[in-house]
């Protein structure tokens, strides 16, 4: 019997079939091939976007003290999945933040928690006049959760064809999914 990390063939597969977004969720906010404009959305982990973390971090500084972890959530959390910056980004930003003082960190229970300074208070109001997540829309979070839904649905006949199909049934699923990733592109050429 194979285990959930084995292929069709039997081999081991980097990551098994645990399924993630096909791409960076936050590539239909702005910047992204289906946001408004803009040049296709950094890929990050296979979640995330090229949204501001600048501004989303002094508005959410603005709210409250928070750990870096913490605003990674929060961002996560206001956007419905779609933008989740990665610590890369958003550690460096809080040290930015703080070598120009309009942030500084305070040891809270093990964790560096940052609060605003006064320096930072007015860059933060205007940040938090229009944060970076309010451009993503409910149409968009809508799309978003349309598409993970597809997506899980095909990795679930994938998964089944490939643990219990014949071989010829895995070369015809190999063979639709080929297809089918050529059409989407073709959608995305068409443009």
């Amino acid at each position: 019997m194979r285990s959930h990390t084995e292929g069709f063939h039997g081999r081991r597969m980097r990551g098994g079939f645990g399924f993630g977004f096909p791409f960076g969720p936050g590539e239909f906010g702005p910047g992204g091939p289906f946001g408004p404009g803009g040049p296709r959305g950094q890929r990050r982990g296979g979640r995330g976007t090229r949204l501001n973390v600048r501004p989303a971090v002094l508005a959410l500084l603005l709210e409250r003290p928070m750990h870096g972890y913490e605003i990674i959530q929060e961002l996560d959390s206001r956007t419905n999945g779609i933008w989740r910056p990665s610590p890369g980004s958003v550690y460096p930003t809080l040290q930015l933040l703080e070598d120009e003082g309009l942030i500084e960190q305070e040891a809270e229970g093990g964790r560096k928690s940052y609060h605003l300074t006064d320096a930072g208070r007015p860059e933060a109001e205007t940040a938090a006049q229009n944060p970076p997540w309010a451009s993503i829309g409910d149409e968009t979070m809508s799309q978003v959760q349309d598409f993970r839904d597809a997506a899980v649905g095909i990795m679930g006949a994938l998964k089944q064809v490939g643990f219990n199909g014949t071989p010829d049934q895995r070369q015809k699923a190999l063979e639709v999914l080929n297809e089918t990733k050529r059409k989407l592109y073709a959608i995305l050429a068409d443009e």
